[in-house]
């Protein structure tokens, strides 16, 4: 059983202090990892600067040895000498896989460096690269459209945020021989903004929360849920799941 918790670095912003917002969020990271089993750093989220996930990895795998630490890596402004030492990092730090994904636009208007994330995984797999590895993947893919992230042969694939369990199932029944990690939107008010930005109902999302959140994890073992605006609503969430 695996519930993840996806958790977003801080912004690098001119007037902040970005030492005592590090600080800040590792003290979450401490309270929310006794209640789930792992956590997921995001990279650059909507193309805004953030804290390098792999100091702020460092960092809680010092504070917190055994919390495996999943990664996300955009290939979108990164050559191919800064994806593999990325990955390196990775590796040393103690990362126990990475979500290879485009990224969002840069909002610095940074040109994009022509890397495609399948191709990333496939060439990363055959340099014989020892962690694993992830593609992300829409809620309601077309399979006939998915052959090149079939053939680079990820661990697995990442989803969109899942809107309902007919979605996590038709995942599960294609994609035999990958693990499935779905993305669960934790529905507060305070994550209205993402809500309407993913088209969901936040009020009948919310009513089946508990009852999507197991019935996903039956299928597929493994559960990523985010909550980007409300973080202490999720921690009360995942304590009450928990007992």
């Amino acid at each position: 059983m695996t519930i993840r918790y996806e958790a977003n670095p801080p912004k690098v912003l001119p007037d902040v202090d970005t030492n005592e917002s590090i600080k800040k969020f590792v003290e979450k990271i401490k309270i929310i990892s006794k209640k789930c089993d792992a956590i997921h750093l995001t990279e650059n989220v909507l193309g805004y600067q953030r804290v390098s996930p792999i100091k702020i990895g460092q960092i809680i795998r010092n504070e917190i040895p055994n919390l495996p630490i999943t990664v996300s890596l955009r290939v979108r402004d990164k050559s191919e000498s800064e994806i593999s030492e990325f990955v390196d990092k990775c590796i040393s730090v103690g990362f126990s896989g990475i979500l290879i994904l485009m990224g969002d636009p840069s909002q610095t208007g940074a040109k994009d460096s022509g890397q495609i994330p399948s191709l990333t995984v496939k060439k990363l797999k055959e340099q014989g690269t020892k962690i694993d590895l992830y593609l992300s993947i829409s809620n309601k893919p077309d399979f006939s459209k998915i052959g090149k992230k079939i053939d680079a042969n990820p661990k697995g694939f990442m989803t969109q945020v899942i809107q309902n369990i007919e979605q996590v199932q038709n995942l599960h029944d294609n994609l035999k021989g990958f693990s499935i990690i779905p993305i669960l939107l934790y529905p507060s008010p305070k994550n209205e903004k993402s809500a309407k930005f993913l088209n969901l109902d936040l009020d009948a999302y919310g009513q089946e929360f508990e009852e999507l959140v197991n019935k996903t994890h039956e299928i597929t073992g493994d559960v990523l849920i985010t909550s980007p605006n409300d973080f202490n609503g999720l921690n009360e969430f995942l304590e009450k799941l928990s007992n």
